[in-house]
């Protein structure tokens, strides 16, 4: 893209009539129908490969946050255990 603030309008205009006398002025808009069915195609296929990078990495996140989660309620969980161990504890040593 960067090759096109390079070329002035009257060489566009020479490489548009060479592009006319070699492929003939009914062909030509076949060649570009051709050409943005084409670039169609691979942003249709850029698009499909990043909607899959975004889903693989959502899926990573969710399961990281369920191990996250999984390690806060582990947590907890301990915390509880601790909590009902020193209540208890003196009612189990008086028995």
């Amino acid at each position: 893209m960067n090759i096109l603030f390079f070329i002035s309008g009257g060489e566009i205009a020479v490489i548009l009539l060479i592009v006319i006398m070699v492929f003939g002025a009914d062909k030509i808009p076949d060649i570009a129908r051709n050409l943005g069915k084409a670039v169609n195609s691979v942003r249709n296929a850029t698009d499909e490969i990043k909607s899959e990078i975004n889903k693989s990495s959502e899926k990573v996140t969710q399961e990281y946050n369920k191990v996250d989660i999984s390690k806060q309620i582990d947590k907890e969980a301990e915390k509880v255990k601790e909590d009902i161990d020193e209540i208890t504890g003196p009612i189990k040593r008086k028995f």
